[in-house]
This record gives structure tokens, sequence and C-alpha cells, in this order.
């Protein structure tokens, strides 16, 4: 799971600065790296490992030039985590093309093995959106530069999809003077589209999550339909185009964890989401007969939402008993296990004055490992709580992501092959409670009634995509080969 924007910028005007701005934005989305290109008649490029904030200075500001420019922070999820897998990436021949990514190929493994050497492609890097900027090029290659730009854009999106198969949007740049954008034919991956308008003119951009465009000022449109592209051209219209037809599965756990509460996918408040996850928790906890706590307390932050909605459907108070240190990088995403647990301890700090002599109800948006809530049921215990209850806004997964969500290996999961009393007990909680699979799934569909079906995969071991199955034992052995 990464981030990217992409700015369409009108003619004159160097859009980099603003991009920075927008990842920022979009740093949770990926700590690992990050990079930022422009294109002004050439491409200039400046990626790197680390944070956004401390790879960009004045000075590449000054040489990222041009009113084209898209930016990538990254997860990784497959190769070495080398500074030659940051995005974006680009080439000059037989076409200027460059390209960001969002999302994790099903068969990248057979295509870095086998497709590419075989047509005299030399990979130069781990990172999959290499596989889908040469099967882009490869057809943009049966394109006639006199052919409508939306047409010729549309023949090298259907061959990234013949090639790439997985989840994934996708942002780039032509060096034509044109941006363009697809979503994946299950539109398990988010991918939106903003507008700002001035005296000047109409420019666009487009991103992995809406919060990108609040702070640069550009105006949510719309998300791509699943299988859809979209050509934008400072100045005008966009051109959207679509490429194939499927069925439309975005992924929940966008829902439940991933994205920022301020964001829109889907046309579904993200926020609102969470608070009805939350609800329907309070609600499956009262029909199931179980216990009331004194006080219900968020694990900080994704889950704050939800727990503050939850309490108000139990009638309880509602308090914050975790401080977060705000210098410490999202947990989920720590390289390995190991970081994890340093870091959880280095990040929640209890307020002893809400856990002492209490019977405290944690809300947390899931449980993967099981290692971080045991964790934290301990900083309970330790600050003075009488009984700890947990609750997860999910149900109990138990099944890894092939599409760019590095959760677990199938034998990481605390879940699996045990019963709701044996997690329980494995965790250290007098209580637990994991949100039914339909509620959640109810909760995200309130949003927005048109979407029939959401990518459940970590919760069902059911996938979306015919091959995600047959790829994931070679997907997680090279996210375990990344992380050694």
């Amino acid at each position: 799971m990464c981030g990217f924007l992409g700015i369409a910028g009108l003619p004159g005007r160097d859009v980099a600065p603003e991009l920075y701005e927008g990842l920022i934005a979009l740093q949770h989305r990926g700590q690992d790296a990050a990079g930022i290109l422009s294109f002004d008649g050439m491409f200039h490029l400046r990626k790197q490992n680390g944070m956004v904030r401390d790879i960009f200075r004045t000075s590449d500001m000054q040489r990222l030039k041009g009113n084209l420019s898209i930016g990538h922070v990254r997860y990784p999820t497959v190769g070495t985590g080398a500074e030659e897998d940051a995005q974006p990436f680009y080439i000059n021949f037989p076409f200027g093309i460059a390209m960001a990514h969002n999302g994790n190929l099903t068969n990248w493994v057979d295509l870095r093995k086998s497709k590419f050497p075989n047509d005299n492609i030399v990979m130069e890097s781990s990172c999959d959106v290499e596989a889908i900027l040469y099967a882009f090029a490869q057809g943009m290659q049966r394109t006639l530069r006199s052919e409508a730009i939306a047409d010729r854009i549309s023949i090298a999106v259907k061959a990234a999809f013949d090639c790439a198969k997985g989840a994934y949007s996708v942002g780039g740049i032509l060096s034509e003077g044109v941006m363009f954008g697809f979503r994946d034919p299950s539109g398990i991956k988010p991918c939106v589209l903003g507008r700002r308008e001035s005296a000047e003119g109409v420019e666009w951009a487009i991103a992995s999550e809406s919060v990108a465009f609040d702070v640069i000022g550009f105006e949510r449109v719309r998300d791509l339909r699943n299988g859809e592209a979209v050509v934008l051209i400072p100045g005008e219209e966009p051109q959207f185009v679509q490429v194939v037809e499927g069925k439309h599965t975005p992924c929940i756990f966008e829902l439940v964890y991933f994205a920022r509460p301020d964001s829109f996918l889907d046309e579904i408040s993200v926020y609102k989401s969470r608070r009805r996850f939350g609800v329907a928790l309070a609600q499956q906890w009262k029909e199931e007969g179980r216990p009331t706590p004194d006080v219900v307390i968020p694990i900080p932050d994704s889950a704050r939402d939800a727990a503050l909605a939850c309490a108000e459907e139990l009638d309880l108070p509602y308090r914050e008993g975790f401080t977060k240190n705000r210098y410490i990088g999202r947990t989920f995403i720590m390289p390995n296990q190991e970081e994890r647990q340093k870091s959880i301890r280095r990040k929640l700090n209890p307020i002893q004055l809400e856990f002492k002599d209490k019977v405290v109800l944690l809300v947390d948006d899931s449980i993967v490992r099981g290692n971080t809530s045991r964790k934290i049921i301990e900083i309970a215990r330790a600050s003075g709580a009488k009984a700890v209850y947990f609750a997860s806004t999910s149900p109990p997964l138990i099944a890894p992501c092939p599409y760019g969500i590095d959760m677990a290996t199938e034998d990481d999961f605390v879940a699996i092959n045990r019963s709701l009393n044996e997690v329980r007990d494995e965790i250290g909680a007098d209580e637990l409670c994991y949100l039914d699979i339909q509620r959640m799934i109810d909760g995200g569909r309130e949003g927005n009634k048109n979407i029939e079906q959401f990518c459940t995969g970590c919760f069902t071991g059911c996938y979306p995509t015919e091959d995600a199955a047959e790829h994931l034992e070679a997907l997680s052995a090279e996210r375990a080969a990344s992380r050694t």
C-alpha cells in the first residue's frame, strides 16, 4: 500500500512545491521512501528512502521544474526496499513516460522471471510498478502519434491490464505534455480526481486519497471507476475511457484502517464509515450480552471515531487513555515485528487516571498478529485497570493480502486456528469482541449503495481476482525476503 499524487498545472507554473505539500498529507500511506518527478520538456526526478520532510530541500524544488508532476510515498510489499525501488519511475525511449502507483501485482514474480526477460527487457529494480510501466509502453508502441490521445492511452492501459494482474491505481505523465491515470479492473485500489479553477484556467490532480487535494486547494470531482482511465490536459476537460468492464470491489480495509478519516473513497466518507462501525460494534456488544464496562478508550488514531460512536451507543463515558507520540510512524507499516514491538511503547503512553480501578473497553480497528494488542492490554493493566475488555471494529484477520497491504503471512495471524476465547487469552483480555463481517460490510455500503461488494479477502480468504491465491505464496516469499 502506497500513496501517489499527480498535478497537471497550467503552462508556465512549477507545481512540485504544491505536490510536496500533498505528499505530506499522504505520508500515512507509506514511510519507507518518497519521490517527486516533474516535467518541463525533460523529466526531473528526486527520490530517496525516508520521510517526505527529510528528503526534499529548497534546491530540489528549484530543480523540479514543470507544470506536470507526480509524487509518491512508498510502503514496501515486494522487493528489497533499496533506493532503486523508490517511485516514480520513468523511461525516455521509445516514449517519454513516467509513472507511480499504489498496489501490488499478483503475477509480479512471473513477469520478472519470465515475461520481460523473454522480451529482452531488463528490470532495473524489484518494484512492480516498473512492470506496469513497460507493459504500458509496449501498448503505446502499437499506436500512431496521429491517433487521438485518449485512444492511444486506452490501448496502452489495456496492454497494462492484460499483462499486470492484481490491484493497482496509477498516475503518470507522457512527454507529450499529458497526465493520465487508471484504476485496476476490479477497482480494489482507490484513485480520485481533483479540480482547481482560477481566472487563468482549470488544473487537475489525481491521487490515492482525496485528503491530498484539501491541502493544495483542489476540489474532489469523482473516483475513477474500475477499469477506467483518465486523460488530463491542463486547461481542458478530462477525457474518461472505460478500458475494460468488471465487478467493482474496492478494498474495505481502506475504510477500516488505512485511509485518513478526512478522505472520501468511492464517494464514501471514511469518517462516517468508522462511526458506523463503532455503532454496529456497540449494538453487537449489547446483543451478545457482554458485561458493561466503566469507560470506552480508543487505541489512537484510526479507532477514535469508532470508539466515540461506540461509547455514545453504549451510553458510556468516552475517554482518551493514551497519549500518542506524533513523531513515531504508524506501527502497522513498520518494516518488521521487532520494530513494531519497540515502537508501540514509545508511541503510546497511558494516562493512568483513566485506567485506575476501572473496567475499560479498549477499541481498536483490527487485530493482526496480536502482539500489539497484547502490549496495549499489558499497559492498561499496569496503569491500574481492574479489567480490560478489547473490541475490534473489523472481523478476525485470517488471510494474507496479495494486493499490497503487508499484514502478515498466514501463520502469523493470531486468529488462525484459534477460537474467540483462545484469541482472548492469547492477547490477555478479559473480554474480546470482533465486529461481525456483515455488519462491517453494511457499514461501508451505507456510504455508497452502488457498491455491491467489497474486497474482504483478508477476512475471508476469498479474493476478487482469479490468480490471487495461486501467486500468494510466491508474493509472501518476496515480502519476507524484503524484510530480512
